[in-house]
């Protein structure tokens, strides 16, 4: 599979916390990805860029929370993750270079 420039508009950034680098254990990586994003289009950008093979993909949207800053109400954007299960005996080490 070739990679396209829409690949990596499909996938913004790796999502590293604590939670995300436990689920590593079970083969499973969390991306940001664009609102528009679906399943299928996050399963190809991961296969075509990680040369790996995913075996399913869940999405979370998050709404942005209202907040104040010095008294003026504002909003924090939305946003989209993707947690990536990939196959037995596949690996995806997002955590280099960091």
């Amino acid at each position: 599979m070739a990679i396209a420039a829409r690949h990596y508009d499909t996938i913004l950034a790796p999502v590293i916390t604590e939670k995300s680098t436990l689920m590593a254990e079970e083969n499973k990586v969390v991306f940001y990805v664009p609102l528009s994003a679906n399943k299928k289009e996050i399963k190809e950008a991961v296969e075509a860029l990680y040369n790996t093979q995913v075996v399913s993909v869940n999405t979370v949207k998050l709404h942005g929370k209202t907040k104040r800053f010095r008294g003026i109400l504002g909003k924090r954007n939305d946003q989209k993750k993707a947690i990536v299960k990939l196959a037995e005996g596949q690996s995806i080490d997002v955590t280099n270079g960091v």
